[in-house]
């Protein structure tokens, strides 16, 4: 009972960076929207959906990173790792909103190409397109400082942002270390 614990515990605080990142994210964009709706009259509150969304899109950086090829880049510059990440992100998370329209289509319409039919029909295109181009800047954004964070190390980040840590480097040193020839 102990290890399921313990296992729960890591997988909660692996979840956690992505959850928080992107409920910030979602809930910026809920509020843009928001404010964007009250010009016309349209009252929307969805914050709870931010958070749904921001535990699935966690859960699904929680899962795809234990897959064997996330890995594929990592002797490479960041930015290739940075695209390829991003790609599997972006790949899942659009797999996984599918799904989740198909498997509740599929109640109402029995069949998986009925379903199928009524998802294509009925879905607010602009709205769809809007979604899927945020959460790829989005996954790009996280990817990318998750990577940095990688590569800098956890402490001299937060040496760096906060003045704490354990890192030694002073500004000076890191900007010597930064300079091109």
């Amino acid at each position: 009972m102990r290890q399921v614990f313990k296992t729960l515990k890591r997988n909660y605080l692996l979840m956690l960076p992505p959850a928080l990142f992107f409920f910030l994210s979602f809930s910026l964009l809920e509020l843009t929207q928001r404010l964007i709706l009250r010009e016309y009259g349209i009252s929307l509150t969805n914050f709870a959906g931010a958070a749904i969304g921001a535990l699935i899109i966690g859960k699904v950086v929680l899962v795809v990173d234990h897959l064997s090829f996330i890995r594929k880049f990592s002797d490479k510059p960041l930015l290739h790792n940075v695209i390829w990440k991003s790609s599997i992100y972006f790949a899942a998370t659009f797999t996984f909103r599918y799904v989740e329209q198909i498997v509740s289509s599929l109640r109402e319409y029995g069949s998986f190409v009925a379903a199928n039919q009524h998802l294509l029909a009925e879905i607010v295109w602009p709205h769809f397109w809007l979604i899927q181009i945020w959460l790829v800047i989005l996954l790009f954004i996280y990817c990318a400082v998750r990577e940095l964070i990688r590569a800098i190390g956890k402490e001299e980040v937060m040496r760096l942002f906060f003045g704490t840590g354990g890192g030694t480097r002073s500004s000076e040193s890191l900007d010597e270390s930064c300079k091109v020839d």
